[in-house]
């Protein structure tokens, strides 16, 4: 609501700072919201794409592109 709020005044420089973020959904809300800036610990940020089925669709996807035999060397 802050960001929509702000919006309304174009004479207002403002920029909306997230902080006390504690895990990737804090992040995403952020970015939902239209924060501009978000404090984020690394282990916070690092976790939106470090996740288990992550690296098993990665996994997945280098066998199948070994098997064609391709290179993009």
């Amino acid at each position: 609501d802050i960001v929509r709020i702000y919006e309304n005044y174009d004479y207002f420089k403002t920029e909306v700072l997230v902080a006390s973020v504690r895990n990737p959904l804090h992040i995403v809300e952020s970015a939902k919201m239209g924060a501009h800036v978000a404090t984020c610990p690394p282990d916070v940020i690092r976790s939106l794409y470090k996740h288990p089925l992550t690296d098993k669709g990665l996994a997945a996807f280098v066998e199948d592109w070994k098997k064609t035999g391709q290179s993009i060397l």
